[in-house]
């Protein structure tokens, strides 16, 4: 059973994931896993470029927004799981991390940012 964590979190991607695809976005994997790390959306930007979106999502007001949730340790990981995917589909491209926030209103009401080019590997 999952927890309501879990389901917030399941409920914004299917948000994120119908975002992209008005704006235009071709779907290509939902929660695609490489050992620990876990690549919440993978699509092909209209442009054609290869974007691992990262999606936050949260019920409450209060606390860190969604995107300032995405730390470091997270971005690494997700570096991680895209490099796996790029290697595991021989994809030699040019690739986009992405975060996708989105914040509950209500049931059926809710606000979303996509921030492109959200990190990048070695920035640090």
């Amino acid at each position: 059973m999952k927890t309501d964590k879990q389901l917030i979190g399941d409920l914004g991607e299917e948000y994120a994931l119908a975002y992209l695809q008005r704006e235009g976005y071709q779907f290509l994997e939902k929660n695609w896993r490489y050992k620990k790390a876990e690549l919440d959306i993978i699509v092909i930007s209209p442009e054609g470029l290869l974007v691992f979106v990262e999606v936050k999502t949260r019920s409450t007001s209060s606390g860190p927004t969604p995107a300032e949730k995405v730390n470091r340790k997270k971005e690494k990981m997700i570096i991680k799981g895209a490099l796996a995917y790029i290697d595991a589909y021989n994809y030699e491209s040019e690739i986009r991390f992405d975060i996708i926030a989105i914040q509950l209103k209500t049931a059926d009401s809710y606000s979303i940012e996509h921030f492109e080019d959200a990190f990048w590997p070695g920035q640090w």
